[in-house]
Order: C-alpha cells, then structure tokens, then sequence
C-alpha cells in the first residue's frame, strides 16, 4: 500500500523549493522503488487568497489522513498587516498543534566542502554535527494569558511561559533516546537561574537522566548556551531546549553550516507521523528569481524517509547524492565562494536527481 505524503508548497521561495524535491521524490519513485502517492494543499498567504483562512479545513483534514507532510515556506509583506489570527504563520502554528508535532528535530550538519562558508573559522566548525531538539507545541509561543490590552491609558502586550511536567518528560525523552544513538551527550538548556518555568524544566530532565544513565547529561543557561555555540561548538552533540529558546538557537546554529538554507528539519508526534520543512524561511525578496537553495528541503526529504517512511538507505542515498553534488563544486548564490560554480534553484535540484540515479 502506497504512503501518502501531503506537499504544501506556501508562498514566497516554498513553491521552487518543493518544485525540487519532488522532482527527488519522483526519482526515486521511478528508479528506486518507492511507493508514494502524493497531495497538494493551500497553506499560509497561498490559503488566505485562496480559502481566506491560512489553514484550511480541509488541509488539515489531508494532513491528519497523510503518513507525512512536506512543508515549503509561508508568509511575506502581502499579509503582514492582517490581524493576528490570520496571518499565514499562525497557519503554521496550527498545523503543527493539529499533528500534534511537538518535537522539534534541526540537525546543523557542516559538509567539508562548505566549512568554509561559514562565518566562523574552518577549524572550528569542520566535521560539526550537532542535533537541536525543540519543544514545539507549548512554552510561551501557545500559553496562555496572552494579549494585548490598555491598563492606565497605555497599552501592555502579555504572554505566558508555560510547561507541563508531562510535556517536559516527553520532549526529554525523545532527546535523550536520540543521544543513546549518538555520542551519548546531551545538554538542556534553559534560564533556571530566573525563570520558575525552567526550575521545572531542569528538574524534570534530572529526574528522566536517572533512566539513562549511559548519557552525560550537562544543564546549561541559554545565554552561555548561544555564546558557545559561536565559541566552541564542538562541545555539543544533541541539545533539547524549550520552544522560543530552541527557536532562536537553533537559527543562531544554523549559520554555523554557511547558509540557513542549508538545514532540514523534523517536526514530529512521538510516533511516526511528521512535518518536514527547511528553516530558512519564506525569503520574499529572493521569490521567483531562481535563487533560494533547495538543499535543506531535499534534505527534508530525506529526514522524512528516515523517520516517517523508515527508508534509511533511500535517505542516506539522498543525502550522499547532495554530498556528491556540492563536493563536485556546484553552489547557489548563499553558499557561493570563488572557484566554485554557480547555479539556480533548478539546476541544483536537477544536478542532486542525477547524483540520484547515478547511485
């Protein structure tokens, strides 16, 4: 039986970049063997023109009956002064609370032939692989109180930092059961020193450490957490963090790789179900010019082979063929340095199909 996978392109650089990882997905449908039957739907700014809502029902209705989704992109200036509750993020917001995706995966993968794209020195940030697990559907991005409202004729904006106990195991949990396939190391981080929400939080991840006793465990305060990163960020191998923390370290890691299109993600229920989606963002300016790089929702694809399909050899097939591709010296503009050759959108995606089908 065919699995079903939901395609939502969005709005801004989302369409190019599904545009190419479909043409992956069909590569390895027709070459490889893979059984895929595949839908599309509205989301964000593309759903308000078309629906005048950024999630649809009936998007979410494809969602909930897929065996996994492929996220593009959404948002941009077009919708910016909607009310709140109809801007295209909060379609994104609720996509993520409809599948229930409260786990947060961001690998920041360094490729040798990009170390020194990055910001930082080569020496530093070669060989990294550092895995960011975020809580994804609680904290301060959903709790509540929050609003915005007058008090003593002047107005006050408020929201809530809020974590369950049970919230806090669970997300520990897949952290800490991803460490034990890794190195074994894993730092919480959070700001235990000021915040009653992440004393918690600390002390629910100690209490879980005592069931995994093979991983080192290290607490870290986000502040040091993000000069690290930048200082030494070998030291980290998978880190789990509350939800607006992980949001802001896991971009902060991100040009630690050279570009923030370069990064894949993972948004998961616990099971097998999830949304997959590069981080880099609708990026407006740069839509429809053959610029965006497709490479992190390629490698979106593959982390969606990995863990919703359970296809390690398709996915390590698509991530050994990007490999191949950039160590043949092709580079879209964000990951362009001198003597390497540069492509379009479109051309990357064709080059990474026919790394494919050259395995």
């Amino acid at each position: 039986m065919n699995r079903k996978i939901l395609l939502l392109p969005g709005d801004g650089v989302g369409p190019e970049v599904m545009a190419e990882a479909e043409k992956v997905l069909l590569a390895l449908m027709g070459s490889f063997g893979l059984e895929l039957d595949l839908e599309r739907g509205l989301v964000g700014g593309a759903a308000i023109d078309a629906a005048g809502k950024p999630l649809p029902d009936a998007t979410l209705d494809l969602a909930l009956e897929s065996d996994a989704v492929l996220f593009g992109a959404i948002g941009g200036p077009k919708w910016d002064k909607l009310e709140r509750a109809l801007r295209p993020e909060t379609g994104l917001l609720a996509l993520r609370s409809g599948l229930a995706a409260f786990a947060n995966l961001r690998p920041v993968k360094v490729y040798p032939e990009l170390a020194g794209a990055s910001t930082l020195r080569p020496e530093i940030v070669k060989g990294l692989d550092i895995l960011i697990v975020r809580e994804l559907t609680g904290g301060i991005y959903f709790g509540k109180p929050r609003g915005m409202e007058r008090r003593n004729g002047s107005r006050i904006g408020f929201n809530t930092m809020i974590y369950s106990e049970a919230e806090v195991e669970r997300i520990g949990r897949i952290a800490f059961d991803i460490a034990m396939q890794r190195q074994r190391r894993l730092t919480s981080v959070d700001k235990a020193n000021v915040l009653e929400v992440s004393e918690l939080w600390r002390d629910v991840i100690s209490d879980l450490a005592r069931e995994y006793p093979e991983v080192k465990l290290e607490h870290m305060y986000v502040d040091n957490a993000a000069m690290q990163l930048v200082r030494k960020p070998e030291q980290f191998d998978v880190i789990v963090t509350g939800n607006m923390f992980g949001d802001i370290l896991s971009d902060l890691a991100s040009m630690l790789s050279g570009s923030i299109g370069m990064l894949p993600s993972a948004s998961l229920n616990g099971e097998s179900k999830g949304m997959y989606e590069p981080i880099h963002g609708s990026a407006p300016d740069i839509a429809g010019k053959g610029l965006a790089n497709p490479l992190a929702m390629i490698l979106s694809v593959a982390m969606m082979l990995r863990h919703s399909l359970h296809q390690p050899e398709q996915a390590e097939r698509v991530e050994n063929a990007v490999g191949r591709v950039l160590a043949g010296g092709l580079r879209t503009a964000d990951i362009f340095t001198d003597g390497m050759t540069g492509v379009s959108t479109a051309e990357m995606g064709d080059a990474v199909v026919k790394a494919i089908m050259q395995d």
